[in-house]
Parts: C-alpha cells; structure tokens; sequence
C-alpha cells in the first residue's frame, strides 16, 4: 500500500510509515490510545487531590466556627422549632421607642457614713451565706414570697428598657417531672460524650452528676428566658439590646432576692435542652432558656462543698 496522507506535526511519518505497513497502524493507534488514558487518569487524580484539599480547608473552617472547646453555646443556641417570620424593618417605628420620655425629679435614699459601711457590711454577710444547694426539701413555700422576688429581678437594668425576660413560675408536679426527665437525658449525654473529661473531672470533686432530685422536690421551678426580640402590636420585631446581659443582670438580683427571703437554689444551665423546654412550657420562638432555679427550703440532711471564696484583693484593683 503506497497512499500518502500530507499530515502537520511529527505523527505525518508516523502515520505514512503505519499506512505502508498495516500490522504497524493498530500498534500505532493501541499506543496512542494508552497515552490518552493516561493523560485522563492524571487529570483525574489532580482533580481528586484539589477536591480532597478544598474539603479539608472546608472542614477546618467549619471546625473553627463551631468553637468545640464551647459545646454549651453552641448547642444551647440551636433551636429548630423557630417558626419563620416576616422581615418588615421600617424606621423608628419598628424600633417600638417613644420619642420622648418625660423626666422627673429622682430622689434616692442617703445614709450616713457609719450607716451605709454597716448596711453595706450586712448585705455582705448575708449574701456570703448564699450556697448552691442540690438537696431541697419538699415543704411549702408561700407563692407571695416567690411573686415578690420575681418582681425584685424585674427591677433589673436592661438595653434601652426593652426588658427581654420571661420568669416562668413551675408548681405543677407532672410538668416538674416532666422538666426532670429532659434534662436527665440531655445531662447523661452531656456527661458521657460532650462535655469533655476535664469537665466532667472538675465536677468530681463537688460530686455533681445527670441526676436531678430536685427538680421533682422544689416546690418551685423558676425557668428564665431571655427574649432575643420583641414583638410590637403591629406584629414588627423590636430590637432587644444586649438581651443576655441583661437578663444575666436579673438573674443576680433574683439569687440575691431569694437569699434574702430565706430561700435556696442551684443555678442550672440545662445544656442541650432549651428548645424541648420551650416547647413543653409553649414559650414562643423568641425565648431562649438562659437558666434553671429550683426553689425551695433546704432538707435537714442537706451538704453542700467546703469551698472558700476569693479574698477581695484577689478580685478588685483599685487604679
């Protein structure tokens, strides 16, 4: 066979020089081929190993962003049950403030030197005696005594006096045990796989464990919501400034409130179980649980850690 094809490039020979001799062309072709698949098998390794880094960047970030040293905020702010809601934002009026707030005279009440060091002084000492106390006894507590102390938190500061809380007072045993039984389950988990072991190692020597008697014993269960919005009339959301620290803020009044009247509690932060709560008090989706105080007398048999309390030159500076 003595055809000649005019072909550019080194394969021209090649290719006249398979054509005369057809048992060279499909040897030619059979490697031509192989190099093809060749190429393609590179190509795809490059772009599995662009892809395998890509994800690994990806997972990093991702695990950056989860902050896993901090599982409680993490979990304690999801919250599936949120319901959509309209995005209508329109000037001062969806902020929901009066424009004008009337002023008036403020007169506060002035001691003398010796009086306010011994009022002072007092106040120190009663709140020293304050203790997280895990053993509640079951006896009667006076529902006014508890209305009387949610009112003194409610005099708490607030951002802008947007006043983002919610005090929801448990007395029904059901709903208690209720309360007890999810927290008990999150609580098993958290001890066990999310809180870590130097977590749970630190607990050891208070002796803390899943367990939550009391949440079936207090008389009361006081559940404190922070509302991360408001809702105006008009059905607009309402900018709630600084809503944690806020309620935080109301929360310290309400503990010292409670010592005050007599009263013991444990401050709770039920990790993992706020949204099961809401949904079992029916709170709507802008309340998140912040904390847990079970409320009542302690039992007669009642123990709690012999700690000691930072000196104050260990936790002021004077500049």
């Amino acid at each position: 066979m003595s055809t000649t094809i005019k072909i550019r490039g080194e394969k021209s020979f090649a290719l006249v020089w398979s054509l005369k001799r057809p048992w060279s062309f499909s040897i030619y072709f059979a490697l031509d081929s192989i190099y093809v698949y060749v190429f393609i098998a590179i190509i795809c390794v490059l772009i599995g190993v662009i892809m395998k880094k890509t994800n690994g960047e990806k997972e990093k970030c991702d695990t950056k962003s989860k902050h896993p040293s901090r599982p409680w905020v993490d979990e304690d702010l999801k919250d599936s049950t949120d319901h959509p809601l309209e995005e209508e934002e329109g000037g001062e009026e969806w902020q929901g403030l009066e424009e004008n707030v009337a002023h008036v005279p403020f007169t506060g009440e002035r001691y003398s030197e010796a009086e306010m060091i011994k009022r002072s002084q007092t106040f120190y000492e009663l709140l020293n005696k304050r203790r997280s106390v895990r053993f509640l006894s079951d006896e009667p507590v006076p529902r006014e005594v508890i209305d009387n102390v949610i009112r003194t938190a409610g005099t708490s500061p607030s951002g802008a006096h947007t006043e983002p809380w919610t005090f929801v007072v448990v007395q029904d045993p059901y709903l208690k045990h209720k309360i007890r039984e999810i927290v008990e389950e999150e609580e098993e988990i958290n001890y066990k796989k999310r809180m870590g072991d130097r977590w749970v190692n630190d607990l050891k020597r208070l002796r803390t464990n899943w367990i939550k008697e009391y949440l079936d014993t207090a008389p009361y269960l006081i559940l404190i919501f922070k509302q991360v919005y408001g809702r105006l009339p008009n059905g607009k959301k309402k900018t709630h400034y600084y809503n944690e620290i806020s309620v935080s803020i109301a929360c310290g009044i309400l503990l010292a409130a409670l010592q005050n009247a007599g009263l013991c509690t444990v401050t709770s932060t039920p990790l993992n179980c706020g949204p099961q709560l809401r949904v079992l008090l029916q709170r709507p989706a802008n309340e998140k649980l912040l904390l847990l105080l079970p409320v009542g007398y302690p039992k007669e048999d009642a123990t709690v850690p012999a700690l000691r309390r930072k000196p104050l030159e260990d936790i002021m500076v004077v500049i």
